[in-house]
């Protein structure tokens, strides 16, 4: 756990536990919320067969990202997950959506 807490920059194990609520809590709901998005969108298995599961995770991709920030933000730890937000999008090549 020192590592981890070095490693993201973090002093207490309060603020680690917080942390890996937020992201329990993102996982499970974006998991949940990917149903309901698909069949909103019109995206079945039996429509896309083997596709299907790719497109998903592509299409839920995004909602995780919105949901770690803010349930990060209600969690109070929206610092280090706007941080770490920053630091994943420019990894994928995606920085030149964020301002400098």
């Amino acid at each position: 756990m020192k590592e981890l807490k070095k490693r993201w920059g973090i002093e207490s194990n309060f603020q680690l536990t917080m942390i890996f609520i937020v992201f329990a809590i993102t996982g499970s709901s974006s998991a949940w919320l990917s149903k309901p998005v698909c069949t909103w969108l019109g995206i079945s298995k039996d429509d896309l067969g083997f596709w299907f599961t790719p497109i998903r995770l592509l299409l839920i991709f995004p909602l995780y990202q919105v949901l770690l920030v803010v349930i990060g933000f209600l969690f109070g730890q929206f610092k280090f997950f706007w941080a770490f937000e920053k630091k994943m999008l420019k990894g994928m090549g995606l920085g030149f959506l964020l301002k400098q």
